[in-house]
C-alpha cells in the first residue's frame, strides 16, 4: 500500500491526572512502529504517572511494533506501561509472542485507568 494511502499510527495522545492514552490506530508494522517508538519515547520523556497504550483502532501488529512496545516499556519502571483494547488478531500477536506476561493487558482504556 503506498505511503499516501497509509493513517498515521499515532491517532491521538490524551493527558488524564498524570497518565497519558496514546491511541493508536490502523496496522503497525516495520514501516511505521519507528513513529509509534518516537512518540512514546517523547511522552516517556514527560515523566508520566503511567502510559495507557490504546489498541482498540489497531488492526495488526508485527513483530517490529511488538519489539517497540517492549522498548518503550523498558524506558519506563515496571508497570507504568499497559496495554488497552486489543482486538482479537493483536491480542493474539501479543500472546504468541508471549508478551502477555510481561505486560498488563486491559480489555478497555477505561479499565486500564482503573487499575
Amino acid at each position: 500500500m503506498p505511503d499516501g494511502l497509509r493513517r498515521p499510527p499515532v491517532k491521538g495522545v490524551d493527558r488524564l491526572n498524570g497518565d497519558v492514552v496514546v491511541r493508536l490506530a490502523g496496522e503497525i508494522d516495520l514501516y511505521n512502529a519507528a513513529e509509534v517508538g518516537s512518540a512514546l519515547q517523547e511522552i516517556a520523556g514527560s515523566d508520566p504517572a503511567r502510559i495507557v497504550v490504546d489498541l482498540g483502532e489497531v488492526e495488526f501488529v508485527d513483530s517490529t511494533a511488538l519489539g517497540t512496545l517492549i522498548e518503550a516499556r523498558k524506558q519506563l519502571a515496571n508497570g507504568r506501561l499497559v496495554l488497552a483494547a486489543p482486538g482479537l488478531d493483536v491480542r493474539r500477536a501479543i500472546e504468541v509472542a508471549g508478551l502477555l506476561d510481561h505486560f498488563d493487558v486491559h480489555d478497555s482504556v477505561d479499565a486500564a485507568l482503573a487499575s
